[in-house]
């Protein structure tokens, strides 16, 4: 019994080690899709982004407001606090326990959500890339770093920071949808484009940065035992399946 106690510790620790290594490849593959839009892409479609066909303009400023993030963070401090509320006041153990796991969802998606925004909103201040609407006088490698202009304010966008966060987050909590979610974010990021409001290169690194937001806090939470645990394969994986 001990040594397959033994071997199977064993196999969990191997696991536990293959996920920073996958995910140092995604953060290596994802840098070089943010330099390879960057000099592929920004220039023509920063050309291009006012001869862009009305519909298309009309489709992205129909879904773009998906990526605020302040009503983003209403709902999930509203599950936050909903869920610790009821967990005070509902009697039965079961209600109890699921009033809990709803209040740490919202934890979950407020504390992501908010922490890749600030992160967000600081890169970009420091930064100070200048926003597509400059592109005829100043190009697409402007960069005006500290001006407090919000005109200088593109990369990464903040929008899409928003969604890689909010989506990467559903994602841990309900992973038989993962691609669902994962191609809600690359469209709704898009909208971005479609707007005039960010080059490529601007959305792929927002929607990286919340993805990276929602994994560290996935992955902080597991290790304390809270709403995730260390899957087998070394991932953060749900401790109880929403119901």
């Amino acid at each position: 019994m001990q040594a397959i106690l033994r071997s199977l510790d064993k196999r969990r620790r191997r696991a536990v080690g293959c996920a920073p290594l996958r995910w140092q490849v995604c953060l290596f593959m994802t840098g070089n899709m943010v330099l390879l839009s960057a000099l592929l892409l920004d220039v023509p479609l920063g050309a291009g982004i006012g001869r862009l066909d009305p519909s298309i303009h009309f489709f992205g400023r129909m879904l773009t407001d998906v990526g605020q993030s302040g009503w983003l963070i209403a709902v999930s401090a509203f599950l936050l606090f909903e869920g610790w509320a009821r967990a005070r006041l509902t009697q039965p153990a079961r209600c109890r326990c699921r009033a809990v796991q709803i209040s740490r969802i919202g934890g979950y998606l407020l504390l992501t959500i908010a922490l890749s925004g600030i992160a967000a909103n600081l890169l970009k201040r420091a930064i100070g890339r200048a926003r597509p609407e400059h592109f005829d006088d100043l190009g697409s490698f402007a960069f005006s770093p500290f001006s407090g202009h919000a005109s200088f304010a593109s990369f990464p966008s903040g929008h899409a920071t928003t969604i890689g966060a909010f989506f990467a987050a559903l994602a841990f909590l309900f992973p038989r949808h993962r691609f669902v979610f994962a191609a809600s974010a690359l469209w709704l990021g898009a909208t971005r484009v479609m707007v005039g409001a960010h080059y490529p290169s601007d959305v792929v690194a927002g929607l990286a940065l919340g993805s990276w937001f929602s994994f560290m806090v996935a992955l902080v939470y597991s290790r304390y035992g809270v709403l995730f645990r260390i899957g087998e394969d070394g991932w953060p994986a749900m401790k109880r399946p929403i119901s």
